[in-house]
């Protein structure tokens, strides 16, 4: 099938020919020219050469790469009509900003916009299944709204209830939300799930037992910020360890600024963490925390937080994960005298992590690889207008560092083709890209020109100036900076 032929027909076999399939099987089996068959909403063979039902529609993957859907387990979609307007925020700033000042300015129809521009935007990278972890639900209300908009895009989602203007134990117990709850965690279609999404402060009280006490009598997993610096720490691991509220459903975000004991702790109950690489180096949660799950087989999936600073796909959130990983690896051989002569951290296992690694932190074990039986969530890589989409010569190392979201030829959720020729399918950018203006008019105009400006551009510190960058010269002034890092320097100073 060329670009140029129509998109696949809902409801007829699909069959992407001739690709290299990445099945991510528990044996990390490729398969070169081969075939993926969709029968219904279900994966019915992969193989070379695979005898199809009459009528199949055929898919061109030659010279691609087919892939299982991506699944970002912690995105804060209602956010999205933000796009980058807080590119140089500090995560305090972004405290400040939506915890503190302005979040209460967002009605039901506006987290609705977002969520519905965020929806669109997981299936147009090829992200089959996104966590919406959705802390800005003051009310039921706003919940009804981000489903709606949630449910009109056909990806699959799940909703981590959360309520930042409100203590989780407060929002738990009112009887209108367990009501939402209750009505659609029994809604059972697998195309939308619940978590609790709510943070643990360390209080010794421990006043969040209550809303893990909903959560447990619910059935619903806990999605919580854990090891966040300077908001959540090793205190608040060790009350949920001790009250017995670590289970293998829970998802630790970030987890970037703990100790052994907490680390050893979730490994022991289990949970899983969601790593966000761009969030974790650039907002200062702390350094991303890949080197000490790895130390400690915690199982672990890719997130990219939020489009208020940082791209929404996972193709970067791949690359920038084994950046960081790898730099940390070097750096501390560096300290050393030492050299790293071979990485522990392999594309393979990012793009592990970005498909089966989902799928695990979700209970999903019907997702993140292309096996018979398996639901047909499925990504074809290909660009013919690309220089950059041949040769594919290491289909892993191609995904994690080459493709981009513009390489996303088509996506199929649940059987239905819902991208195709590089074309989300049936979505009305239109009036989405309307319901965003309103939005951003609406805050707007209740901010003040002058405070949203103002928001835009944070204060820069103080500038330090180097007054001889040169290092060929011996001239130093007491404004000249070192060129080295100084805990190089004072590492040496330390080893003479």
């Amino acid at each position: 099938m060329s670009q140029s032929e129509p998109t696949p027909v809902t409801g007829r076999p699909v069959v992407l020919r001739g690709g290299t399939v990445l099945t991510m099987d528990d044996a990390g089996t490729i398969l070169p020219d081969a075939d993926v068959l969709v029968v219904d909403d279900r994966i019915a063979a992969v193989g070379p050469a695979l005898e199809v039902p009459e009528g199949t529609q055929e898919v061109d993957a030659r010279g691609g790469i087919v892939m299982p859907g991506m699944i970002d387990t912690h995105r804060h979609m209602w956010q999205t009509a933000m796009r980058g307007y807080g590119a140089d925020w500090t995560l305090t700033q972004y405290f400040v900003w939506y915890y503190l000042e302005h979040g209460r300015k967002f009605r039901p129809q506006d987290v609705a916009a977002g969520n519905r521009l965020s929806a669109l935007e997981s299936l147009e990278a090829g992200v089959t299944t996104t966590v919406d972890w959705s802390h800005g639900l003051q009310s039921v209300d706003h919940a009804e709204a981000a489903v709606e908009a949630l449910r009109s895009v056909p990806g699959r989602f799940v909703l981590a209830y959360g309520n930042i203007q409100a203590a989780p134990w407060e929002w738990t117990a009112d009887p209108a939300v367990r009501s939402f709850l209750e009505r659609h965690r029994d809604s059972g279609d697998g195309m939308l799930g619940l978590q609790l999404a709510f943070d643990v402060t360390g209080d010794p009280s421990f006043p969040e037992k209550a809303a893990f006490e909903v959560a447990r009598e619910l059935a619903l997993p806990v999605t919580t910020h854990a090891g966040v610096w300077g908001a959540t720490n090793d205190d608040g691991i060790r009350l949920m360890h001790e009250h017995g509220f670590m289970n293998p459903e829970t998802v630790y975000v970030h987890a970037a600024s703990l100790s052994p004991d907490s680390y050893h702790r979730i490994a022991a109950t289990g949970g899983s963490i969601s790593v966000s690489t761009e969030s974790e180096q650039s907002a200062g949660q702390g350094y991303p925390p890949t080197w000490q799950v790895r130390r400690h087989g915690i199982p672990v999936s890719l997130s990219m937080d939020t489009s208020v600073w940082w791209s929404g796909d996972l193709f970067t959130a791949m690359r920038t994960t084994l950046g960081a990983d790898r730099s940390r690896e070097h750096f501390e051989a560096h300290l050393k005298g030492d050299t790293i002569t071979q990485l522990e951290l392999r594309a393979e296992d990012v793009v592990r992590w970005a498909t089966r690694g989902g799928a695990a932190a979700l209970g999903r074990d019907d997702l993140g690889s292309l096996e018979a039986g398996k639901k047909a969530d499925v990504v074809l890589i290909k660009n013919d207008a690309s220089p950059v989409s041949f040769p594919v010569l290491n289909p892993y190392g191609h995904v994690a560092f080459q493709a981009q979201r513009g390489d996303v030829h088509t996506v199929l959720v649940d059987g239905r083709v819902v991208k195709h020729a590089h074309a989300l399918v049936g979505s009305d950018l239109s009036g989405v890209r309307r319901e965003i203006e309103d939005t951003v008019e609406h805050l707007r105009s209740e901010l003040g020109e002058e405070t949203w400006v103002a928001g835009m551009h944070p204060e820069l510190p103080d500038p330090k100036l180097l007054d001889n960058p040169y290092q060929y010269t011996d001239y130093k002034s007491e404004g000249t900076h070192a060129a080295r890092e100084e805990i190089f320097e004072e590492h040496l100073n330390t080893e003479r």
